[in-house]
C-alpha cells in the first residue's frame, strides 16, 4: 500500500512574503483512461529550480506537460485540476493555450533543432512568427539568448550554419536559447542532459544556475546527483503520486517518507 504523502514545508514556506510563480492544484492526468498523475499539488518558487525525481513511468514528464497545457495535445488525454501562473488559471476558457505555451517554455530530452534552419534562425524563428522583422531587434535577441545559453562564444562566427551541424550538447543549448527567445516566465526541462556527455552536462547545469536568477525552472531528472547539484526544491513522484516535496537538502539527507528514503538511497528505481 502506498504510504501517506509527505509534503514538507521549507523554513521559508512559513513566511507570508514568499513568491510562488506557478501553482499546480489537484492535477490528475489520464491517457485513454489510464491514470498517469494522481491528484498532485505543488507550488513553485519564483527564480528557483525545482527538480522532479522518481523512477521511469512515475508521471514526472506527464505532470511537467500539464504545466503548459502540452498534455492536452496528446490524443485521448484528459486532465482535472488547475494550474495558476501568477494567480491566473491557465486552463480557463478565457486563456489562449498558445500564449500560455509562450509564457511557459519547454526543453525536451532529445535536442530538436529545426533541421532546415541556421543557428541564427533557430533562435529567431519564434520572434519572426510573432511578427518581429526588425533586424536589429532580432540580432540583439539572438545574441542575448545564445549568451544566456552559454553558446555565443562557440557559434558567433558560424550563425549561418545549420543548427543540426552542432554537437549534441550545443544543440541542446541552442534549443534552450530558442525557448528563451520568446521571453517565457517559466522554463520546463525534461531530462535536458540525459543524452549528453559529462562535459556538456556540466555546461547545462552551470547554465541552469545562471538562468534561475531570471526564471522559474522546473526540471525532470533521473540523475539524483544532478538534482542535488542544481535544484533548490525536489518533488519525489512514484506511481503517479507525489510522495514527498521539500527543500532538496532535506529530501536527500532527511526524507520524512520511507519510500523516498529507499529511492534516494538507491534501493529501487
Amino acid at each position: 500500500m502506498m504510504e501517506t504523502v509527505t509534503k514538507t514545508p521549507s523554513k521559508e514556506s512559513s513566511t507570508e512574503d514568499i513568491k510562488y510563480k506557478l501553482i499546480a492544484e489537484n492535477i490528475s492526468a489520464n491517457y485513454d483512461g489510464i491514470v498517469a498523475v494522481k491528484n498532485v499539488s505543488m507550488k513553485f518558487r519564483d527564480r528557483a529550480v525545482t527538480a522532479l525525481i522518481g523512477p521511469s513511468g512515475c508521471g514526472k514528464t506527464t505532470f511537467l506537460r500539464c504545466l503548459n497545457r502540452m498534455h492536452e495535445l496528446t490524443k485521448n488525454a484528459t486532465l482535472t485540476g488547475r494550474v495558476l501562473l501568477d494567480g491566473e488559471d491557465l486552463y480557463s476558457n478565457k486563456v489562449d493555450p498558445i500564449i500560455n505555451r509562450r509564457k511557459i517554455g519547454m526543453v525536451f530530452q532529445k535536442p530538436n533543432p529545426f533541421p532546415t534552419m541556421s543557428i541564427y534562425d533557430n533562435v529567431a524563428c519564434g520572434l519572426k512568427l510573432n511578427g518581429v522583422r526588425d533586424r536589429k531587434i532580432l540580432d540583439e535577441v539572438v545574441e542575448g539568448c545564445l549568451k544566456m545559453a552559454s553558446l555565443w562564444d562557440e557559434v558567433k562566427g558560424d550563425l549561418k550554419k545549420p543548427g543540426m551541424s552542432l554537437s549534441g550538447g550545443q544543440q541542446q543549448r541552442l534549443c534552450i536559447a530558442r525557448a528563451l527567445a520568446i521571453q517565457p516566465e517559466v522554463l520546463l526541462m525534461d531530462e535536458p542532459a540525459s543524452a549528453l556527455d559529462p562535459i556538456a552536462t556540466q555546461k547545462i547545469e552551470e547554465m541552469i544556475q545562471e538562468l534561475k536568477k531570471e526564471y522559474t525552472i522546473i526540471i525532470v531528472t533521473h540523475n539524483m546527483q544532478q538534482a542535488t547539484r542544481v535544484s533548490d526544491y525536489t518533488g519525489f513522484m512514484y506511481l503517479g503520486d507525489l510522495v514527498e516535496f521539500g527543500e532538496t537538502k532535506q529530501i536527500f539527507e532527511n526524507p520524512r517518507n520511507e519510500t523516498t528514503a529507499k529511492y534516494v538511497q538507491g534501493q529501487f528505481g
